[in-house]
């Protein structure tokens, strides 16, 4: 097993606070090495995630914040 593989499985995963309690569509962000995000859907946790780096991920909080993916549908 690498240790990116490792890494993601011993990882602490948090829902979004917009998640409700009825273990509907969420996702999990966990806090990697070298400033690294882990995604995953929480209805799967043992399946595949994506890595972002750290400037990918402040990318992304960036669109969030700036309304970018507001009418995604």
């Amino acid at each position: 097993m690498d240790e990116l593989t490792q890494e993601l499985q011993t990882a602490v995963w948090r829902k979004s606070t917009w998640s409700g309690s009825d273990g509907g569509n969420c996702v999990e962000v966990a806090e990697l090495s070298q400033g690294r995000r882990g995604v995953r859907d929480s209805k799967n946790p043992t399946g595949p995630a994506l890595v972002f780096t750290t400037a990918e991920w402040d990318a992304f909080i960036q669109g969030v914040k700036h309304g970018e993916f507001d009418r995604m549908a």
